[in-house]
């Protein structure tokens, strides 16, 4: 602004013939002073100069009019032809003191040549594309959905007419519920709290759909998981969240019910798998928990005693029950033979076991020490030694 002003102030002198900054009038004279009573040009430039020179004019104001080295007024020609928006043009025609663009070896501009490369890299650098095995890309045309890349070489118009953005659509990509080591409480279907955090495993299978029908995919995933998780739990009991099997129910639970509000959403997006990283109960019960479980599992160590014992029984009489069928056959092919063996090795069974007989017949002694006689006979016999008597010595015979 302060150019155009100081353009518009010379201009207005120019035209009305006044004082200018550079000590001439304004009406186009070859001489004279100004109007305050200042020297004319001769006076204050010396002996042959008029004045001081004048900057609108070509060559600095040198030669004017007739009279070489003259001074005179600049006209309106003069101001437009010398002055540029920075100030007054100097000799040399640059925007600065001795500024001038360079020129090629043939003398011409290198604009023309600046004028097509600089469009050739710029396509070169937006314009041509190396999409990677297993990424696809969405082009998008002035901010609407065009096409889709596959992986190899392609192109686009350049940056900003076409914009394309690629994602790795094989990659499995997995999500942390909670984040961190949060707690997440959970309520099961008989009204108790399980802290639980899994993990859940998806990847891209429609890039168009991922990117332009939800405005946040990845939170999506994670509302939609958490929201699945709290319906499939709510259909078991806790012991069945701490089981493996009630573990493997959950988490297909899960995967279903995901899948299916995520087609319903048209996500693109498909769900890899689900798995329980853990399962407890909540932190300020876990004492009482840990007791409670103590005694169920005492509690099923002993039925698991009780059933053992009641098996054992059960196939005891199963067993002599069908050694008694056996018998019975045999019984009902000789009634008599079998009943006489039957007494047999009843009696030996009986009087195996016992001290004391006592028999109830004709010619035998009531009472029979069986058990003494049978020590007596398993005793060994002491052996008797019979020394031989000696003889006394005979006398002997005096005088013989």
């Amino acid at each position: 602004m302060r150019i155009f002003d100081g353009f518009k102030k010379n201009f207005t002198l120019a035209m009305a013939g006044k004082k200018n900054p550079w000590g001439g009038s304004g009406s186009g004279s070859d001489g004279g002073g100004s109007d305050d009573g200042a020297p004319s040009g001769g006076e204050s430039e010396g002996e042959g100069s008029d004045g001081p020179r004048n900057p609108w004019l070509p060559g600095g104001g040198s030669g004017g009019g007739d009279k070489p080295g003259g001074r005179r007024s600049a006209s309106i020609e003069d101001i437009f032809k010398n002055r540029g928006p920075e100030g007054p043009r100097r000799a040399g025609g640059g925007v600065g003191p001795g500024f001038r663009m360079p020129e090629r070896p043939g003398g011409g501009s290198w604009f023309p040549i600046l004028f097509v490369l600089v469009p050739v890299l710029w396509f070169l650098a937006t314009g041509i594309h190396l999409i990677q095995p297993g990424e696809n890309a969405v082009v998008k045309t002035l901010g609407s959905y065009s096409r889709t890349m596959t992986p190899g070489l392609e192109f686009s118009a350049p940056y900003p007419i076409e914009t394309v953005d690629v994602e790795n659509v094989t990659g499995v990509r997995a999500v942390n519920i909670p984040a961190g080591a949060a707690e997440k409480l959970i309520l099961t279907g008989d009204q108790n709290l399980v802290d639980l955090s899994y993990i859940v495993r998806w990847r891209i299978n429609s890039l168009e759909d991922f990117k332009f029908e939800l405005a946040e995919p990845e939170e999506t995933v994670n509302e939609v998981a958490e929201a699945a998780m709290r319906a499939s739990v709510a259909e078991k009991t806790l012991d069945e969240t701490f089981t493996g099997q009630g573990r493997a129910e959950i988490q297909q639970s899960v995967r279903d019910r995901m899948q299916e509000t995520l087609d319903r959403y048209q996500a693109g997006i498909q769900v890899v798998g689900v798995e329980i990283a853990k399962a407890d109960p909540p932190e300020s019960v876990v004492e009482a928990f840990r007791d409670v479980s103590v005694a169920e599992q005492n509690a099923d160590r002993a039925r698991n005693q009780a059933r053992g014992y009641a098996q054992q029984t059960i196939a005891e009489a199963e067993g002599e029950a069908e050694a008694f069928d056996k018998v019975y056959q045999q019984y009902r092919l000789a009634p008599g033979v079998t009943r006489q063996r039957l007494y047999y090795e009843t009696m030996e069974r009986v009087l195996a076991v016992t001290d004391k007989t006592i028999v109830e017949a004709r010619g035998v002694t009531p009472y029979l020490p069986l058990p003494e006689l049978r020590r007596r006979a398993a005793a060994p016999t002491p052996e008797i030694t019979v020394e031989a008597p000696t003889r006394p010595a005979q006398p002997t015979q005096q005088g013989q």
